[in-house]
């Protein structure tokens, strides 16, 4: 891995986001950092091995969030590699409809503004380049493969992330360009959003496996990769018992 590769990672202030920007550091990438915490993102790009640039962004503001992307791409002259990291969790069992809203303006129209921004940099063929590929991973969460009562929004919000990455990799198989999309999804990990501790992993641990999935270009990746078990208990535990076990 050289330094001249170049990588966004949108949600960089903390978290998954943040752990994942040193570690990717660490193998020799240029760091763009974007979120709402300027200030953090500054001190994060500071301590980084590598060159790094901050941009300001608010996922909710979709035009803005898009534009904002483009002139961080521009500032960074070339980016390999594109993480959105950015998401909200809620518990709302009485269904107020603040938390469902902030969830879904976060969660899935951020998600898709930035998702249709870094295919559209890397379909796109620069003037200083004969040819372009790239890396798109969308952090998802194993509470894609069910619902659940009091976190409806954020496990829909998910089911929504890992579903529309589906589609964008059928969706390059007709393509020209070379795009990796791959679906991370992590069970319990020790952040800010973290909703239990069961099989709870660090930060840190956690963007070790992401980068070894991107280094291995994967379609899909469970972190840590033991939650691939609870993906597949999920899916063939009928709905009835299901129910009854996450009551």
């Amino acid at each position: 891995m050289t330094e001249t590769r170049g990588a966004i990672i949108v949600g960089a202030s903390s978290g998954i986001g943040e752990a994942l920007a040193r570690e990717l550091a660490d193998e020799g990438y240029r760091i763009g950092l974007a979120a709402r915490r300027t200030e953090r993102m500054q001190q994060i790009g500071s301590e980084l091995p590598t060159k790094s640039y901050v941009a300001t962004m608010d996922v909710t503001d979709t035009a803005d969030a898009r534009e904002g992307f483009f002139e961080l791409a521009d500032a960074m002259q070339s980016v390999d590699l594109v993480v959105i990291s950015a998401g909200t969790a809620a518990v709302n069992h009485d269904l107020e409809w603040e938390p469902e809203r902030q969830t879904i303006d976060v969660n899935v129209r951020g998600f898709t503004a930035i998702a249709t921004a870094a295919m559209e940099y890397f379909e796109t063929v620069p003037d200083h380049a004969s040819e372009r590929d790239g890396h798109l991973v969308g952090i998802s969460s194993v509470a894609a493969h069910f619902g659940n009562g009091g976190t409806q929004a954020y496990n829909a919000s998910k089911a929504f992330v890992s579903t529309y990455l589906e589609g964008l990799r059928d969706r390059q198989a007709g393509s020209d360009a070379d795009v990796t999309i791959t679906t991370i999804e992590p069970g319990f990990v020790d952040t800010d959003l973290s909703l239990g501790g069961f099989w709870e992993a660090s930060p840190e641990r956690a963007a070790e496996q992401i980068a070894r999935a991107i280094r291995k270009k994967r379609n899909h990746a469970y972190v840590t990769r033991r939650w691939r078990l609870v993906a597949w208990f999920l899916k063939a535990t009928p709905d009835a018992v299901l129910r009854r076990l996450l009551s």
